[in-house]
């Protein structure tokens, strides 16, 4: 079976106006997506390896889009996201099992270079703490690389949710275009995720619990991303050549 050419923006994004188009997605429907998103957090965490979390985050998309479209939102509706069970998963296990065997080995690799030096001073008449700050100075270089391969990674994967949702994609497929489509955004999306970052610092200065208070339009920057960068498509018809439209919203 071919996989429908499904066109994409480049330079699309505009952090702000997604921000902004976010909150005015939900504004009207605030608390009721502050508790889906709590309750898809919860349910996504619940299970290792992110088994749950996929459909969770297909449900919250396909909630900002039928708000997008003007269709009610009901809380029921998160759990629609099970729809897209074995897509979602699909696309959570290749964007999480990577990042684990980047991580794990780092940890390991820091820790056993730690315990031969501290084996290696130990043993020495004349300890050389130079070895020792060798060692956390090419851990901290190793973790740098690693925190900018997880980046590219996770911006890889911004649209792959969505994709799922709005166009039925299956998930190796939706990650393949995901990736296609977020490069060439690359740059916004990340200064996106700075701003997003900048207001769940904010959240968090609020006893952790105000994290959940922003997530609602972390998520919904994204949805709004998504339809900048690809339309959002129109579920009765033929969306497979469906051209986006301009990256501005009203």
């Amino acid at each position: 079976m071919t996989t429908p050419q499904i066109p994409f923006r480049r330079n699309a994004v505009e952090p702000v106006t997604c921000i902004k188009a976010g909150w005015e997605l939900i504004k009207d429907q605030y608390w009721l997506f502050v508790g889906m998103v709590f309750i898809g957090v919860l349910i996504g965490q619940a299970v290792p390896l992110g088994i749950l979390l996929g459909p969770m985050m297909c449900g919250l998309y396909l909630c900002f889009f039928k708000r997008r479209r003007g269709e009610p939102v009901e809380f029921g509706t998160l759990f629609k996201g099970f729809d897209y069970f074995a897509p979602s998963l699909i696309a959570t296990l290749l964007h999480i099992v990577p990042i684990i065997a980047i991580v794990v080995p780092a940890y390991i690799f820091f820790y056993i270079s730690m315990f031969v030096s501290i084996a290696a001073a130990g043993s020495s008449r004349d300890p050389n703490p130079a070895a020792m700050f060798g060692v956390m100075a090419m851990f901290g270089l190793f973790w740098l690389v690693v925190v900018v391969v997880v980046l590219f990674v996770s911006i890889g994967f911004t649209f792959a949710y969505p994709l799922i949702v709005d166009r039925k994609m299956q998930g190796f497929d939706a990650v393949k275009l995901s990736f296609k489509a977020a490069i060439p955004n690359f740059f916004r999306i990340f200064l996106m995720m700075i701003l997003t970052g900048l207001l769940t610092i904010g959240g968090l200065l609020l006893c952790y619990v105000g994290i959940f208070l922003v997530f609602p339009i972390t998520y919904a920057a994204i949805a709004s991303a998504y339809e900048q960068v690809f339309g959002l498509a129109d579920p009765n018809a033929d969306y497979s050549n469906l051209p986006p439209p301009p990256p501005i919203f009203s």
